[in-house]
């Protein structure tokens, strides 16, 4: 495991660094007693055992205010949006990172009065779920990643009633939105509002979203590497425009893969994978005769990453045809560190917890939950470099 793991949750995790962020990240909010509850919050979300509940934040952060934290989350009008942009721009400077990877999340849940609650197919699951679904954009390194927004995917019910609507507190511009679609919306305002230096975008698409993902990606100017099934059909680049799916193409390309070193985050050690990719095209229209029309050049990259296994078992499809199949499958490796960093960091901290029924309240919490994960990699980063500890100073109350 990366060193500092095993500490987690322990008290030593460095109070000036929540003081210190708490104060760059959440200067966007207006109040003063609002960032005092902010930084409450944060404080609660990483050293309060087991489930996140606003009584167990509350403890944590030696507060006995309660019903003005849950005041703070749920009904406050503070705009998140800004509070993620700075923590954007802070961790781009601190991460440096090589790619922007999409994490679908889904919460199974009971009950039916949490927001965005539904039974609903799951992609991840392959079967229908009482659950939420959500999409999270990180920025990654090989080293570390961090969450810097998140979207809610709403099914229809919840906004096509305007009793529904305002029993959840949810805008009248907000629409039904698939996590694919909320993932889209998070990757363009990265690029053209919050002007992040753009890095590629890594995210798994199913066959049926691939040429929405593409299409809009592509017409945004915006990198991309998308992990595909090997059934997704693509245009052979030579050979008269035959069709087939990904997994034939690949595997026909077997004597030409090279070996591509790289780091197991599980083991702490160096693997090795063969890869192969060549140029493909992706149609964008047919023609009565069902050929492809009209297509897009891509790069198909495919690894034979199961060792067990004859055949090649990952496949992408990339917009970056500069780059070889190496550097692309190293891009696309930095999802197993966000996989990670979700499941040791992330989900510690809170992020499938949230039992609240607005729309803003979720929006908050996952908003304080990215600081305290900001919070967590930056000291096992502070730690791993052995950087002197500044002076600790009082959370609340700093400013």
């Amino acid at each position: 495991m990366d060193a500092g793991f095993h500490d987690f949750g322990s008290r030593v995790l460095p109070e000036d660094r929540m003081d210190e962020l708490c104060g760059l990240l959440l200067a966007s909010v207006p109040r003063s007693d609002q960032r005092r509850w902010g930084e409450l919050y944060v404080r609660g979300l990483l050293h309060a055992e087991g489930r996140k509940t606003i009584k167990g934040i509350a403890a944590a952060a030696d507060s006995a205010a309660m019903q003005s934290l849950q005041q703070f989350i749920s009904t406050s009008p503070w705009e998140w949006q800004p509070v993620r942009q700075s923590l954007a721009r802070h961790m781009e400077r601190e991460i440096q990172p090589g790619a922007w990877i999409v994490e679908p999340l889904t919460v199974l849940k009971t009950g039916e009065h949490s927001v965005g609650v539904e039974r609903q197919y799951v992609t991840g699951l392959g079967r229908i779920a009482n659950c939420q679904q959500s999409s999270s954009t990180w920025l990654a390194s090989e080293e570390t990643s961090c969450p810097v927004d998140w979207q809610l995917a709403l099914p229809d019910r919840w906004v096509a009633s305007g009793e529904q609507r305002r029993r959840a507190a949810i805008p009248d511009h907000v629409r039904s939105r698939t996590p694919v679609q909320c993932a889209l919306d998070s990757v363009v305002a990265m690029t053209e509002d919050w002007r992040l230096p753009p890095r590629p975008v890594v995210m798994s698409v199913a066959a049926s979203d691939v040429h929405e993902v593409s299409t809009v990606l592509t017409g945004r100017r915006i990198p991309f590497v998308l992990r595909i099934d090997g059934s997704v059909p693509v245009v052979e680049a030579s050979g008269g425009g035959r069709v087939f799916p990904a997994a034939r193409l690949i595997e026909a390309m077997r004597e030409q893969a090279g070996a591509v070193e790289w780091r197991d985050l599980g083991g702490l050690r160096r693997r090795t994978t063969r890869v192969a990719g060549c140029r493909v095209g992706v149609p964008t229209a047919t023609d009565p005769a069902g050929r492809p029309a009209r297509v897009r050049p891509h790069h198909l990259v495919g690894a034979w990453t199961d060792p067990a296994a004859g055949r090649p078992t990952e496949f992408w499809l990339s917009n970056l045809g500069h780059l070889s199949a190496a550097a692309l499958f190293r891009i696309a490796n930095l999802a197993r560190r966000v996989s990670r960093d979700l499941y040791e960091v992330c989900d510690r901290v809170g992020a499938r917890d949230f039992s609240g029924r607005t729309f803003r309240g979720w929006h908050h919490h996952a908003t304080l939950v990215s600081i305290a994960h900001a919070i967590s990699v930056l000291a096992r980063k502070d730690r791993r470099l052995g950087a002197p500890r500044p002076p600790v100073r009082s959370l609340v109350g700093a400013r």
